[in-house]
């Protein structure tokens, strides 16, 4: 049942598919304003797989007056996510994570203060997504919809999904974390080759944004919950200062320390369980990594953003301005430091970090 996200034209796409029978239901006009979208050549980011469509993501921008039962919220610049919507038969995989991860990618890229959505709540699963995402609930529509908002303005950095694709400002240390290139290209298959936004975007639809890294350093490491991280993609192909660079950014969400020194934390199934299904090694390859090393940490991660072609950072560049001067598991940069690394990613901090 293997599939992927592609942006696709509504015209494109098979109206009779059973994938938009709950939406039809849902909405009487479905059709009519799925048709007028196919006239209007417009786009959606939709997952196709041997089944037909699976999941499917259209935005719209708004400026206009938000109406609900018991308010009106003025009329402001919004990004609306028209439509949200996954199969039976993709609920519990990943494709809403990273679909949604999409939406708030466009939303900061605009930057306008807020983005919403309505949901009629028979939609549980999704009701969970956009609350895991910081989105609140402030009322209902004339159809009886919830209406969920995120609001740049009132972030909440208690939980770094919450205030995804945003890193909190209240952050003292940071860090590196050195991937193997094969490794790196499996987990962050976007973030080191790509240059087209929308190739990139379908990568990370179908890849999700949580991250699980497995790292064996020779010691115990400085990372913490809420820390921000450089991803560090190491090459193999010489001269390799040239070639090794940190590619993207993410904040640490878990840290479990599985062994330490051989002092077993987990037992081999605990560990593989850990792990979950977010993570790009085979059982034989968890395995062989608890057998042969004396240190092993589950590291999980929310993927912030990514650098991009022609912009990640090498390690010579690295090291010509002092931000690598030991190896990359011991590297615990300042706050000053880590926003200096993302202006030499050519990255708008103002947009990425706000205070």
């Amino acid at each position: 049942m293997a599939g992927k996200f592609q942006w696709e034209k509504f015209s494109n796409l098979n109206l009779n598919d059973t994938f938009f029978d709950s939406l039809k239901k849902d909405y009487p006009e479905f059709v009519d304003w799925f048709n007028r979208k196919s006239i209007n050549g417009e786009e959606t980011l939709v997952f196709k797989d041997d089944y037909g469509i699976g999941a499917f993501l259209y935005l719209k921008d708004e400026e206009e007056p938000l109406e609900l039962n018991n308010q009106i919220l003025p009329s402001i610049k919004r990004v609306k996510i028209g439509t949200l919507r996954l199969s039976e038969r993709q609920r519990g995989i990943r494709l809403g994570e990273g679909a949604l991860g999409v939406a708030l990618w466009k939303w900061q890229e605009k930057q306008v203060d807020e983005i919403y959505v309505t949901v009629f709540d028979s939609h549980v699963t999704l009701i969970r997504l956009f609350e895991r995402f910081g989105f609140t609930c402030v009322g209902l529509n004339n159809r009886g919809e919830r209406v969920y908002i995120k609001s740049r303005k009132n972030l909440d950095y208690s939980d770094s999904y919450k205030s995804f694709p945003f890193i909190s400002s209240n952050f003292t240390v940071a860090g590196i974390i050195p991937i193997y290139e094969d490794y790196h290209d499996k987990l962050f298959p976007y973030s080191e080759l790509k240059g087209n936004s929308k190739e990139v975007e379908e990568e990370v639809a179908g890849n999700g944004i949580t991250k699980i890294f497995i790292a064996t350093p020779s010691s115990l490491m400085h990372y913490n919950v809420g820390e921000p991280v450089g991803i560090y993609r190491i090459s193999q192909i010489p001269p390799k200062t040239y070639k090794s660079v940190i590619t993207s950014y993410a904040t640490i969400t878990k840290v479990i320390t599985v062994k330490s020194n051989n002092y077993c934390y987990y037992p081999l199934d605990s560990y593989i369980d850990l792990s979950g299904n977010k993570t790009i090694y085979s059982q034989k390859e968890l395995t062989d990594i608890y057998m042969q090393n004396k240190t092993v940490v589950v590291l999980e991660m929310v993927y912030n953003g990514y650098f991009g072609k022609g912009h990640n950072i090498t390690h010579n560049e690295l090291q010509s301005n002092g931000l690598f001067e030991t190896y990359p598991y011991n590297i615990e940069y300042t706050k000053n430091e880590f926003i200096r690394i993302l202006e030499m990613g050519d990255t708008n901090v103002q947009n990425v970090i706000i205070d």
